[in-house]
């Protein structure tokens, strides 16, 4: 039986110090007040017999001689299926005032998934955004985010895919959500009728940083459960700013020694310990992980963007309401482009990223006063169609249906010799044209 102390010798923010022994690093702890009401912490360091412990809730009310009682054990979800269609805080409460849920009990720090068990990313996820489908395929499994700056539409834009994915379940993990977001992300799935196969897991503007903290990790091993359970799961987080945040404002209130612009040296850790969950199972589900990362300043460099590259596969830019071509990436979309996705996409889309480049040109000429060309007069037709059709967020189309449609944009602006495909592709697929 565990020891309970009554020896809390320091309190700062939702950090408390015990003088205890016998405990281990992650342990939940149970806080007795003088009242009778509890609340819980989990062991953040571990000084002698010094215990630093990360209290859930709000410290106030809480004496140096009240009770401090070691559970053994370490911060634990309850994941079922009757997690879909729910919303809960960052301690796993349930705030949508329906029943509590039950279920198996599973930690929310376990190790990523057994290497051994992955297998390589070959699988399109489908999300009807042809800057995505088309131009930088999202692969099963993959981890990316979406590079973006305060005040973009990036949760409408995560909301897009959680409504047109083809996943079987999708996990939201909101931290430092306004309550309009918050309530956002509920109408929108209430609208497109995917409430019954999402979860939610929302840490607000205002709750204690330690619950922005567990979000992720409460995300995640729902997801983890629902992919040994043979289905495909998206995770959407957002933000993953305000996260790195809460670290560091922990780090800070610990006095740990800063590392870049005051972020702690285990920045790259925690952020990795987050996107490896990301797995495809041999013989079972999924988990795919798109995440937002607001830019301070939109500084690419910052540690938390910087960071997040090197651990990630890809990126989605996000700015001007669109999903800008040049700067977004997926690294695996090569795994299923003209492989699993039909035998013209990646001509087609590289040769509309190319001419849209040559259309940007052409722009600039013109916006400096230099007279145009019959073919920059072709490019600048092709750079708003591409504009409008391709990267306005509001499409909706489905993979095929963009490609054709790219196939048609090409053939309105151009003609078949001067899009530099390959002849087959264009015997094809080039539209024809009725009279």
């Amino acid at each position: 039986m565990k020891k309970i102390y009554d020896r809390i010798i320091d309190m700062r923010g939702n950090l408390l110090t015990v003088i205890a022994e016998n405990v281990s690093l992650g342990e939940m702890a149970r806080i007795l007040k003088q009242n009778g009401e509890s609340t819980y912490a989990s062991v953040l360091r571990i000084d002698g017999d010094k215990v630093t412990l990360q209290a859930f809730e709000n410290t106030r009310g809480i004496g140096t001689h009240d009770r401090v009682s070691f559970l053994g054990k370490q911060m634990e979800g309850i994941v079922s299926d009757a997690l879909l269609g729910r919303r809960f805080n960052g301690s796993g409460d349930p705030i949508d005032k329906g029943p509590s849920i039950v279920g198996d009990h599973v930690e929310v720090n376990s190790p990523s998934f057994n290497p051994v068990r992955r297998i390589v990313p070959h699988e399109l996820v489908r999300t009807n955004i042809p800057m995505i489908d088309v131009f930088n395929c999202l692969v099963k499994s993959q981890k990316i985010p979406i590079f973006s700056i305060a005040g973009e539409p990036y949760n409408q834009l995560l909301m897009r895919i959680a409504n047109q994915t083809d996943a079987d379940v999708v996990v939201i993990g909101g931290m430092g959500l306004r309550f309009d977001d918050y309530q956002a992300f509920i109408d929108n799935a209430e609208k497109a009728g995917s409430l019954e196969r999402t979860v939610m897991f929302i840490h607000l503007a205002t709750d204690p940083a330690v619950e922005c903290l567990l979000v992720p990790d409460l995300a995640l091993a729902s997801a983890e459960r629902f992919a040994v359970e043979d289905k495909n799961v998206l995770v959407l987080l957002t933000d993953m700013t305000a996260f790195a945040d809460a670290i560091k404002e922990i780090a800070i209130t610990m006095d740990q020694i800063p590392s870049n612009r005051g972020y702690p040296g285990s920045l790259y850790s925690d952020l990795a310990a987050r996107y490896e969950k990301a797995v495809d199972i041999e013989g079972s589900g999924s988990i795919t992980i798109i995440s937002v990362t607001t830019m301070p300043g939109g500084d690419v460099t910052h540690p938390i963007p910087d960071n997040t590259g090197y651990i990630t596969e890809g990126q989605f830019y996000l700015h001007g309401g669109s999903i800008d071509p040049f700067g977004s990436l997926s690294r695996l979309k090569q795994q299923v482009i003209g492989k699993v996705t039909r035998e013209d996409h990646g001509d087609v889309a590289n040769a509309q990223i190319r001419l849209y480049a040559e259309g940007k040109k052409a722009r600039e000429r013109q916006s400096m006063g230099f007279k145009l060309s019959r073919w920059d007069e072709k490019l600048l037709h092709f750079a708003n169609l591409f504009e409008t059709r391709m990267m306005n967020l509001e499409v909706n189309l489905l993979l095929e249906d963009a490609l054709d449609y790219g196939w048609q944009t090409l053939s309105e602006c151009f003609e078949p010799q001067e899009i530099g495909i390959k002849q087959s592709l264009i015997d094809k697929y080039w539209p024809h044209q009725e009279h």
